[in-house]
């Protein structure tokens, strides 16, 4: 995966204004890829994390083998929270995290959801939701409950969405 970049996705990285390049780290071993899910309500916008036990993110899992990045980013929102018919309307860029855990990257793209229920279907593997609740925040509430690492993504999309970056 070597020559793969972020679009600038870092947490010293003010409101996301510069894009500064990083490399993907040659030891990472697992690709997410997820979409930060935005929704206008009366003009303002709302933000969807999912909340799995203490941790709030936005919807992303691995991507398979043979799947495109984006393809799976569109799959998991489908199948962690039921919307479907996304929006891209700032394009295909994306925000790559630092790697955690074990070398994992979480890739986000950008999308608008502008209708459907959001819902936590089983998880046919688990048995169960992967996540057990899912809410509409606006940027300041959302940025409260994510850890350093996602709220880089936040920023990056916020700055995004509210026109102070180029699409």
């Amino acid at each position: 995966m070597a020559g793969f970049f972020s679009t600038g996705c870092l947490a010293s990285v003010a409101a996301a204004a510069i894009i500064i390049p990083m490399k993907r780290d040659p030891h990472c071993k697992c690709l997410s890829s997820g979409v930060v899910v935005v929704r206008f309500i009366d003009g303002v916008p709302h933000y969807l994390l999912l909340r799995a036990y203490r941790y709030w993110d936005f919807p992303k899992g691995e991507v398979e083998a043979g799947e495109a990045p984006l393809q799976a980013a569109v799959r998991e929102v489908a199948e962690e929270t039921g919307l479907t018919g996304l929006v891209f309307r700032w394009g295909e860029r994306y925000c790559e995290t630092p790697p955690y855990g074990k070398g994992k990257v979480a890739r986000y793209y950008l999308a608008e959801a502008p209708e459907g229920e959001v819902t936590l279907p089983v998880n046919p593997q688990l048995g169960f939701p992967e996540h057990q609740e899912f809410r509409w925040l606006t940027y300041e509430e959302a940025r409260r409950r994510l850890v350093p690492r996602v709220q880089a993504v936040l920023d990056w999309a916020h700055a995004i969405v509210s026109g102070r970056t180029a699409p």
